[in-house]
């Protein structure tokens, strides 16, 4: 027979009522908080998804420290070479990349910097703000996420010449102060983290709404507004499209004079690659020096208590 002890008979009863049977000992682990251990293919997922992303930035490397001939070879080096210093001077001189690389800046600045402000207000008006037309006015926001952005083009493009912007980074900036993806994402974004109770405690305490915004919306919506700089950021700097129209050669952005090392009948592709690889290296150094505010805040707003 088998004895147990008055302190176990409890949790054997509790046990045996619920399943008939007593579990198998360490079938189920019931410690609180507990993290999940991956197993062996989670770790080759992570590694070869790791491989897949580094690879094209190694490749952008190997191509940028050899000579043309080199890169187009039937076997194709594999190793970086010793010519990645004079590559990168000659990409740098050729496209006067230092003032691509200051206008990429305050073009992508600008535009991060305004749609943060911009959308998060207009996501708290939809979100929390009861007026007239809400639904109506979020419904055509959405719509204008179906509309191509090269139908907008040849309107845009008179209206920057008719203010006298042409060729001047203005005509980068205002037309894409705020996006609809960004009122979308954080509407959604605060519908959930911030409740009605918390507003209406703050307007009971005497605060408009420009407090409200400041004292209440911008700290819980501080994760969301990471993602949303960070994605921004990101989409501005690698933009091509819109400033090839309205800029010229005298006053690129970064990619645009990354155009004209490709524009010539014969182009030097590592020289090319060297110029593709230090327009990434502003990105990489963002991700280094932001990346655990970044990745904590999406954490601090996936967190609820």
């Amino acid at each position: 027979m088998t004895m147990t002890s008055p302190t176990d008979a409890p949790d054997l009863r509790v046990r045996q009522a619920a399943s008939g049977t007593p579990p198998k000992p360490g079938r189920f682990k019931e410690r609180a908080g507990q993290q999940m251990k991956g197993g062996p293919f989670a770790y080759i997922a992570l590694i070869v998804v790791g491989i897949g992303s580094i690879l094209p930035l190694y490749w952008t490397l190997v191509a940028a420290s050899h000579t043309q001939d080199e890169v187009l070879n039937t076997t194709p080096p594999f190793l970086p070479g010793g010519r990645l210093l004079h590559n990168l001077d000659a990409a740098w001189n050729q496209a006067h990349l230092g003032k691509a690389i200051v206008n990429s800046i305050i073009v992508s600045s600008c535009i991060t910097a305004a749609t943060l402000f911009f959308c998060t207000l207009a996501g708290y008006a939809f979100a929390k703000m009861r007026f007239r037309g809400r639904g109506w006015l979020m419904t055509a926001v959405i719509a204008t996420l179906t509309v191509p952005p090269q139908l907008s083009v040849v309107p845009l493009f008179m209206m920057m010449s008719d203010l006298g912007w042409g060729g001047n980074l203005q005509s980068v900036i205002f037309p894409t102060l705020v996006s609809a993806f960004g009122v979308f994402f954080m509407r959604q974004y605060l519908l959930e983290a911030l409740p009605y109770e918390l507003v209406e405690a703050a307007k009971l305490d005497g605060a408009n709404n420009f407090r409200i915004v400041l004292s209440v919306v911008l700290p819980v919506a501080r994760p969301a507004m990471m993602v949303l700089g960070m994605l921004t950021f990101v989409q501005s700097w690698n933009d091509f499209f819109w400033p090839y129209l309205a800029l010229n050669q005298q006053n690129p952005t970064l990619q645009v004079a990354l155009g004209q090392l490709n524009a010539s009948f014969t182009p030097d592709q590592s020289i090319v690659m060297a110029g593709a690889l230090i327009s990434t290296l502003p990105l990489l150094v963002v991700f280094v020096f932001f990346g655990k505010r970044i990745v904590g805040g999406i954490m601090s707003g996936a967190v609820k208590g």
